[in-house]
């Protein structure tokens, strides 16, 4: 067995010498111990690791053994509905073996080895597999099937299929010969390195919507599924609240949880709500179709660094399968500050506020898994990864937060005014933005309207326009101020009291249908034009705001149901036939 000896300790940095042939991201034991660590340096006969547990009581001269091999998941049935830390323990398991402090040195199997799974097969003695390609399926959960792979690398001819049944997961399901004659025997658990992106065959464009059922995101600011998204905000904005949301009524199959240095509170409110909530899809759990990979503040950092791949690498595992995955990171900005740190003990330069000159690549290589594929199996899948970013004093020109916005085309700035007057999704619509739109025109006009693109367009000027006119009124005053665009103040208020503004603890608004979503767009555009008409024929706009429709529009979110939507064109009508009254009197009048 390769061992070195323990030279230097600096916190979660260690440095072993020795003849031993320790090889780039080998996993290591460390210690008496046998602290779990990772190689990250080699340099003649000295190996840099960092260390994924607390290095308190380690000594110089303890012993440095190799696995010989690199950080590897476990993957396979048992993965959903799991609490997993930054390196895949379960946190669950862990608590019943040595209580509420996980002990350090505890290497445990990530998947529970004595629990049996009911097999069916899918293929037969004597047929060609390859890479990935689906052998059998296992009922993971009462939600989700879990798709037995070809491990990737291996192709032949199945020479021995096991029959339905009940197995555990590492029990051999199948035989596989290669063309040299080699046989591979294959479990339901597969083997992969963390850092290591999984295979896909072809990349495919994002032009599928990741609904969710906030009106800020679907309607205005939305996302592709295979898409990429940050959401920027300081402290009290709704950053967790609102990747609470999407993790709850987006349409993904799979989500994938990481909670990166949070607060350790902050995770308990996440490991104690999910699983008491219900799954509107199914109605069942919602922890069916969730993973959770929690990493707490007051965890090593080493850990803390490795959580964002562990998560990456779980979602391109359910992807191969033929599922839509979503990735909340929460939050990418304590990552980076774990990347910081360990460069700091590694004595290299840092650049920008201490970071690491290679911020940029790190966030550069872990967005860049998101995707839309064609797997080598010939099914479709794809990885939506939602990033939290959390700039101290809310400035988003610190680097953690520009290097981020390099790479991902959604950018939902959260606004602390915003959400410290109560309005909430507190995503401010003059900085934000999605690149997206173009990519789903087509999505929108088969799926809601033809119209959809050019309704949503008319919301967004009249949301600009508002923008420019608070600009000018802070120098004149509203009073000054014409009446068409005394009109266009007052329907943006409507539009973002009444549309952006979103509750979550409403039963009707906490997540709405896009028919909804585009039938009060309209609402609010019916009542904007036909009043201009009548601005237009000298008719004021106070006497226009006594008829009370823009108070009526910020109440329909609430006093019409998502199954109710017709409801929609009875006040659409009333507004048009009461505006054409007010017409035809004030005509008589004249």
């Amino acid at each position: 067995m390769d061992t070195k000896k323990i030279i230097s300790i600096n916190g979660s940095v260690v440095k072993a010498r020795g003849e031993a042939g320790f090889a780039m991201h080998d996993m290591v034991e460390v210690g008496n111990y046998k602290l779990l660590g990772e190689v990250i340096k080699l340099e003649k006969d000295i190996a840099t690791i960092q260390v994924y547990e607390e290095t308190r009581s380690l000594k110089i001269g303890e012993e440095v053994v190799t696995t010989g091999a690199p950080l590897l998941l476990e993957l396979g049935p048992g993965i959903l509905g799991n609490i997993f830390d930054g390196i895949e323990r379960p946190l669950n398991y862990l608590r019943e073996k040595s209580g509420d402090f996980i002990q350090r040195g505890e290497n445990v199997n990530s998947i529970d080895y004595t629990k049996k799974w009911h097999f069916k097969p899918v293929i037969k003695n004597g047929q060609k597999v390859y890479s990935n390609m689906i052998l059998g399926e296992v009922v993971e959960t009462p939600s989700i099937i879990n798709k037995i792979m070809v491990p990737y690398g291996v192709e032949g001819e199945i020479i021995q299929i096991i029959q339905e049944g009940d197995y555990n997961v590492n029990t051999s399901i199948a035989k596989i010969k290669s063309l040299d004659g080699t046989v591979t025997e294959v479990s339901m658990i597969q083997k992969w390195p963390v850092r290591k992106q999984r295979p896909y065959g072809e990349r495919l464009q994002v032009n599928q919507l990741l609904q969710t059922g906030q009106r800020v995101i679907d309607s205005i600011f939305p996302i592709s599924k295979g898409g990429m998204a940050m959401i920027p905000g300081g402290f009290g904005t709704g950053k967790t609240m609102l990747q609470h949301q999407l993790a709850r009524w987006s349409d993904a199959d799979i989500i994938v949880y990481i909670g990166c240095g949070e607060r350790g509170n902050e995770m308990t409110d996440v490991l104690e709500e999910f699983p008491k909530l219900i799954d509107p899809r199914t109605g069942r759990p919602l922890m069916e179709r969730t993973v959770l990979i929690a990493n707490t503040s007051n965890m090593p950092v080493a850990a803390r660094e490795a959580s964002i791949y562990t998560g990456i690498t779980i979602a391109e595992y359910y992807r191969d399968m033929g599922y839509n995955v979503a990735i909340m990171a929460d939050s990418t900005s304590r990552w980076a500050e774990a990347l910081r740190e360990i460069s700091g003990r590694l004595e290299e330069m840092p650049a920008e506020e201490g970071y690491p000159s290679y911020l940029s690549s790190r966030l550069s290589e872990f967005y860049g898994r998101a995707g839309r594929v064609k797997n080598l199996n010939g099914t479709e899948g794809s990885v939506t990864i939602i990033g939290a970013v959390s700039p101290q004093g809310s400035d988003f020109s610190e680097p953690v937060t520009q290097n981020t916005k390099r790479f991902v085309h959604v950018f939902w700035a959260l606004n602390r005014e915003l959400a410290y007057s109560r309005h909430y999704p507190a995503v401010n619509w003059n900085i934000s933005y999605s690149e997206y739109v173009n990519n789903l025109q087509d999505w929108y006009e088969e799926n809601v309207s033809p119209d959809f693109i050019e309704v949503r367009q008319e919301v967004v000027n009249l949301l600009e326009q508002e923008n420019e006119l608070l600009e000018i009124a802070k120098v004149v005053g509203q009073d000054v101020l014409s009446d068409n665009k005394k009109l266009i103040l007052e329907t943006s208020k409507a539009i973002r009291v009444g549309f952006l503004q979103q509750s979550a603890m409403s039963d009707i608004d906490t997540s709405v249908p896009l028919e909804k979503q585009f039938a009060m767009m309209k609402s609010i555009l019916i009542i904007y034009n036909y009043s201009e008409k009548l601005i237009e024929k000298s008719i004021p706009i106070s006497v226009i705001k006594e008829l009370g429709f823009f108070d009526e529009y910020k109440k329909l979110k609430y006093n019409i149901k998502n199954t109710e939507i017709y409801k929609f064109k009875e006040f659409d009508n009333k507004v048009k036939e009461t505006l054409l009254k007010l017409e035809e009197t004030y005509k008589n009048h004249i």
